[in-house]
């Protein structure tokens, strides 16, 4: 398969003509052919699904069935069941609040992780719900699968990691940790926020049980994302929707109430419908460009990153230099904070990057960085050009407070 042109594609994106984005951690962009699908929804089939017999009704209905065929494919999903979320934090809550936990139970997660894959499981320990949080330690930014098993206890029941770290890029060896799950008999739940943009996934190989992701990361619309669990996890296993309302139930009688079978149990109220079709046609754009293509040039823009701000004076990378990367890279500059130096990034060169935390408070800690990293993230359409440009203005920046 031939490499990924990021030019040949740029036109997709207008706003790219005015700025060069790199705060694609956070919010990718959408080509045109996701708001034209978003489009042609709106015009000729707005309608709710599974509620009317009326033709936009089916309409609708079809094309989100078919939007969730396409993203649970895209995924390598096999059989498994795919929610539609808001996002990659509802869909992590979804099986916080929903399985059955006993007050022995404990839990594994990494301080590196964002707060998205920490605080369900926080709440759960605040709550007095399972016994204890086991957490793996800070490796400069680099989890091996046995790192897990260091925090596995005979009352562990679920490990939650981040496939990929949003602060410094570094890529979990998630097969591994499978496989090390599956030995102790303990389910694993992965945050893909930051990998479904990024890298091919194949579910089912991997063979996790959970698989959390949002659609904004990856070309598609704001407020889609999914949740898939795994065959191997029956509905009895998470008896209990985080929500209960319309569409979601089977039967109602007096005060008790059943929910239905399958992915709609978790999906109560109006859905995204929109925002589904949007989603599906970014996965669709990310096949068309292929996967490993997209991953090969995040990560050769990412090395590009790490060797030209590492040779500027007064700046520090965090990002690990031999490790496997999506397209993420952090740093600061020495005596000027975060936040100057991404408006200045802005102001100067037109450079979109993020500053802060990035929800990441545990690892910032642990860090000491108390206001926090400089975040670059860069995606398929994303050139040499552009990191050269940050690189440049970055050395601009540290070389006015020499």
């Amino acid at each position: 398969m031939p490499s990924l042109d990021p030019e040949s594609i740029r036109n997709d994106f207008p706003i790219l003509a005015k700025l060069v984005y790199l705060d694609n951690a956070a919010t990718s962009l959408s080509p045109r052919q996701v708001v034209e699908a978003q489009v042609t929804a709106e015009y000729h089939y707005r309608a709710n699904v599974g509620r009317g017999i009326h033709r936009l009704s089916r309409m609708a209905t079809h094309q989100y069935q078919d939007a969730r065929e396409t993203v649970r494919q895209f995924l390598g999903g096999g059989q498994g069941t795919l929610v539609f979320t808001k996002n990659t934090t509802e869909a992590t809550n979804i099986v916080a609040q929903g399985l059955n936990w006993k007050k022995t139970d404990r839990i594994t997660t990494v301080l590196q992780d964002h707060h998205s894959n920490l605080l369900p499981w926080y709440r759960l320990k605040n709550e007095g719900r399972v016994a204890g949080i086991d957490t793996v330690p800070l490796n400069d930014g680099v989890i091996e699968s046995s790192d897990i098993e260091a925090c596995i206890t005979p009352e562990t029941r679920l490990v939650a990691v981040g496939h990929a770290s949003n602060v410094f890029g570094t890529i979990a060896p998630v097969k591994a940790i499978a496989d090390v799950c599956r030995d102790h008999d303990v389910a694993l739940l992965i945050d893909g926020a930051q990998t479904a943009p990024h890298l091919h996934i194949d579910l089912e190989e991997i063979g996790c049980d959970f698989f959390c992701f949002s659609g904004h990361k990856m070309l598609g619309p704001m407020g889609t994302g999914g949740l898939w669990i795994s065959d191997a996890v029956s509905e009895e296993n998470i008896p209990r929707p985080l929500f209960a309302g319309g569409g979601m139930v089977d039967c109602v009688e007096g005060t008790a109430f059943t929910p239905v079978t399958g992915p709609g149990r978790y999906e109560a109220g109006t859905p995204n419908v929109i925002g589904a079709v949007g989603l599906a046609a970014a996965v669709r754009y990310l096949s068309r460009l292929g996967m490993e293509n997209v991953g090969r040039h995040s990560a050769a823009l990412a090395r590009r990153m790490l060797s030209g701000l590492s040779e500027i004076p007064g700046v520090r990378v965090y990002t690990p230099a031999d490790a496997p990367l999506i397209g993420t890279v952090s740093f600061t500059v020495d005596g000027v904070h975060p936040h100057e130096v991404a408006y200045f990034l802005d102001e100067a060169a037109g450079i979109m990057v993020r500053s802060g935390e990035h929800c990441c408070q545990p690892l910032m800690h642990a860090l000491g960085l108390n206001g926090g990293t400089v975040r670059a993230s860069a995606y398929c359409y994303n050139t040499e050009d552009d990191i050269d440009m940050l690189i440049a203005t970055t050395e601009e920046i540290a070389g006015m407070v020499r």
